[in-house]
C-alpha cells in the first residue's frame, strides 16, 4: 500500500496520542459501577457450566499451522443425563470476532444457546478459535512471537475451522455435524463451502448475523477505520496482537472517536448497531468476562472487506505479494454462488445490525437463495434485532433459538 501524505501525518498523530484516550476515560466513566470487573480464574467449564450441574468436557485440537485449539463439550442437558450420547446429533457452536466460546453460555441455562441445545438432546461442541484466552498455545510459537499473530480469516477458515469439526466428527464416531456460527464463525464457514470443503461432515449450518459482503457497512466508526487505514497503521507500527481492550485499542478509539460523526458513547451501537434486548446483568457478564484478541492482521482483513465490494482473500498490498502467495496480482475471491444448493442452510439477520447490515446481507441472501433448494434454506428476519441480540437477548429463546432447534430437527 502507498502511503500519501494524510496517511504519514495520521501516522504521526497516532504515535503521540495520549494514552488516556477517551475510550477508557467513557469505559472507567460508564461501566466501573455497573459492572465493576471481576476476572475469573476459573475456566468456562467450571466458572459457567458447572455452576449450573451441566457436565463438561475439555479437549485441545491442534491445527495443521500448529496452534493448540480449546474446544469444549456438554455431552447433554440435565433433563436427559440417562440417555446416551451415541443418540446425541452433535452441534458445533462457532463464535464471532474478539469474543470466545463463552458467549454462548453468557446467561442462565433457559437463555444461553448453549445450555437450550444440550436440553433439547443435542451433543454441544464449543469452539474458541486462535488468539483467544484459552487457545493462545502453539507447537513452536508463543504469543510474544509476532510470527503468531500472522493469520487473519483466511487461516480460521483454512485451519481452525476443518481441526475442530473434523474432531467432533471423528470423536462421535462420523456422525455429521450441525454447525452454528455467529457473525466471523459465518464467514468462515461460508469461505468454506465456496471452496466445497467440510461439505461431507456437515449436516447444516445456521448463520446468525450472516457476515460477508461488508461494503455498506452502517457503522460510521467501521467506515472511518478503514477508510484511513487504521489497521494498517498499527501494523506499521510493529503491533500484531489487537487485545480490544488493550492500550492499542484505546488509543485506536480515542482517535476515531474525535470525529463528530462517530459516537463512541455506546460502543456497541456505534460498532454494531442499537441492540433492542439486552439485559444489564447478561451485559455485565460479558464484560467481565472480558472481550477477547485477535491479530492486526485479521483486522486489516476485515477493513479490506469494508473497503471493497466482494469476499476476498487477505491483499498483501502490492502485485509481488500477492503473486508469492496466490500465483496472481489480485487476491482470489471465494465464490460464494458456488456453495453447494443441498446444503441445508438457516439465516437470521437483524434490522438494526450495523455489521451484518440489511443490504449487504440481502445481497448474500439473493447469492445464496438464487440457487439453493428451496426446502434447504431458511431465512428469519428480526428487523428490531442488532448484532449482540441473536447471542445476548433476553427474548432469543422463544425468536431465535427455538426455530434453530425446530430446524435441526427437522435435518
Amino acid at each position: 500500500m502507498a502511503w500519501n501524505l494524510y496517511q504519514l501525518c495520521f501516522l504521526i498523530l497516532f504515535i503521540s496520542l495520549n494514552r488516556r484516550s477517551v475510550l477508557s476515560w467513557r469505559i472507567q466513566n460508564s461501566t466501573d459501577d455497573q459492572c465493576p470487573p471481576q476476572p475469573h480464574p476459573l475456566g468456562m467449564c467450571k466458572a459457567r457450566l458447572a455452576a449450573y450441574g451441566y457436565p463438561c468436557e475439555e479437549y485441545q485440537v491442534t491445527t495443521e499451522d500448529g496452534y493448540i485449539l480449546s474446544l469444549k463439550r456438554i455431552p447433554h442437558g440435565l433433563s436427559n443425563a440417562d440417555n446416551s450420547t451415541e443418540d446425541r446429533t452433535p452441534v458445533l457452536l462457532f463464535h464471532g470476532l474478539m469474543v470466545d466460546g463463552f458467549c454462548w453460555v453468557l446467561s442462565t441455562p433457559k437463555q444461553s444457546l448453549g445450555f437450550i441445545l444440550a436440553d433439547a438432546g443435542f451433543d454441544v461442541w464449543i469452539a474458541n478459535c486462535r488468539g483467544t484466552k484459552s487457545s493462545r498455545k502453539h507447537t513452536s510459537l508463543t504469543p510474544e512471537d509476532p510470527a503468531f499473530w500472522d493469520f487473519s480469516w483466511d487461516e480460521l477458515a483454512a485451519y481452525d475451522l476443518p481441526a475442530v469439526l473434523q474432531f467432533v466428527y471423528n470423536q462421535t464416531g462420523g456422525k455429521k455435524v450441525h454447525y452454528v456460527g455467529h457473525s466471523l464463525g459465518t464467514l468462515i464457514i461460508l469461505a468454506a463451502f465456496s471452496e466445497h470443503k467440510l461439505i461431507d461432515i456437515v449436516r447444516s449450518a445456521v448463520l446468525l448475523c450472516p457476515i460477508a459482503y461488508l461494503h455498506r457497512t452502517k457503522s460510521r466508526l467501521i467506515l472511518l477505520a478503514a477508510r484511513i487505514f487504521l489497521a494498517e497503521t498499527i501494523h506499521m507500527l510493529g503491533f500484531h496482537e489487537f487485545n480490544p481492550v488493550g492500550r492499542v485499542a484505546q488509543e485506536v478509539l480515542g482517535q476515531v472517536c474525535t470525529d463528530p460523526e462517530v459516537d463512541c458513547y455506546d460502543l456497541f451501537a456505534a460498532v454494531a448497531g442499537p441492540d433492542c434486548c439486552l439485559n444489564t446483568s447478561t451485559t455485565c457478564i460479558f464484560l467481565q468476562h472480558g472481550p477477547q484478541s485477535t491479530s492486526v492482521k485479521n483486522m486489516i482483513h476485515m477493513s479490506q472487506l469494508v473497503r471493497k465490494a466482494g469476499v476476498r482473500r487477505y491483499d498483501y498490498g502490492n502485485e509481488k505479494e500477492n503473486m508469492k502467495h496466490y500465483n496472481q496480482p489480485e487476491p482470489p475471491l471465494y465464490n460464494l454462488s458456488s456453495i453447494p444448493t443441498h446444503v441445508p442452510l438457516f439465516l437470521t439477520h437483524g434490522g438494526q445490525d450495523f455489521l451484518g447490515d440489511v443490504p449487504d446481507t440481502r445481497h448474500l441472501l439473493r447469492t445464496l437463495v438464487r440457487e439453493h433448494d428451496s426446502d434447504d434454506i431458511e431465512v428469519l428476519y428480526m428487523p428490531d434485532y442488532a448484532h449482540g441480540d441473536f447471542v445476548m437477548g433476553y427474548n432469543a429463546p422463544q425468536l431465535i433459538y427455538k426455530p434453530i432447534v425446530e430446524f435441526f430437527e427437522r435435518h
